[in-house]
């Protein structure tokens, strides 16, 4: 055998290899979901809130492919077993547009997820494009945290502090500028919260900030990497998430949770990173 055809073997070899790689990423990468469970401790909450159960969900990309109506439903139903406090999202819940039946299947799926205090979102840069989002998150049941805070009551007369930014990629203002309402707030006189939570997007705009502020800051757009290479690590990172794309980063007292996400972008695969949802029992020290 000459070099040649060894050489054409071996380019072969690679090529159905890849392809091979790929159908995996895209048929079975995508499918089944995992859930990402987290215990932090704090001396900092009452003892009301001791056992506080938060659901985070990220980057659902609805309209693409990888994430169906069955998916979606199946999540939910995982989600409610779990019976959450408080459920967040963190960005991201489409994917740039949807259609008028898949407004539909939204709000119908969405509604159905119980939690007794509440649920509560906040806008990605594929959530911006839409113009409907801030209806739609609406009428999914979740209220809207854009650039502004609620205060959550749990068993207790002091209240956490539940706060959340926009998406920094498509914007007019700073993100220091959006978070002046939230910062006013934390550092008035009237503020008695005993601990302090924080939904964004984009992660690594968590350095523009004063996050010693905020005990918890839960974000998402990295998919922690939508393709992770072994020994290699996350490859194709968003920018927005260059720095910070990991699923726990602890910066000073800060704990920087980023979730991997349901869905996919740009490709529909994900490989050696399954979709996924965060789970976080709040306990007191």
């Amino acid at each position: 055998m000459n070099k040649r055809i060894k050489i054409l073997i071996a380019l072969l070899i690679f090529i159905l290899l890849g392809i091979i790689i790929y159908m995996y990423a895209m048929f079975f990468g995508t499918k089944g979901f995992v859930v990402k469970e987290y215990k932090i401790e704090t001396n900092k909450i009452d003892e009301g809130y001791n056992g506080l159960k938060i659901v985070h969900l990220s980057d659902i990309h609805y309209g693409k492919q990888s994430t169906s109506k069955e998916d979606l439903e199946e999540i939910v139903e995982d989600i409610n077993l779990l019976k959450p406090d408080i459920v967040v999202l963190t960005g991201d819940l489409i994917d740039n547009n949807i259609t008028n039946s898949q407004y539909e299947e939204l709000v119908n799926i969405l509604n159905n997820i119980n939690a007794s205090i509440g649920k509560f979102a906040i806008d990605g840069n594929h959530d911006y494009v839409y113009k409907k989002w801030s209806v739609l998150i609406e009428d999914c049941g979740f209220i809207n945290l854009n650039d502004t805070y609620e205060l959550i009551y749990k068993n207790s007369y002091k209240p956490i502090l539940l706060a959340g930014v926009s998406n920094n990629t498509y914007t007019t203002k700073n993100i220091k500028d959006k978070t002046e309402t939230i910062f006013n707030h934390i550092n008035s006189e009237k503020n008695n919260s005993s601990y302090n939570i924080l939904l964004m997007h984009e992660p690594d705009y968590i350095d523009d900030i004063d996050y010693s502020k905020f005990d918890l800051v839960l974000a998402g757009h990295s998919h922690n990497g939508q393709v992770r290479i072994p020994f290699i690590g996350a490859t194709i990172l968003p920018d927005g998430a260059k720095k910070y794309y990991k699923e726990y980063y602890k910066l000073e007292d800060t704990k920087l949770y980023i979730s991997s996400g349901i869905g996919t972008t740009i490709l529909p695969i994900r490989l050696f990173n399954k979709p996924s949802y965060n789970f976080y029992r709040i306990i007191k020290k």
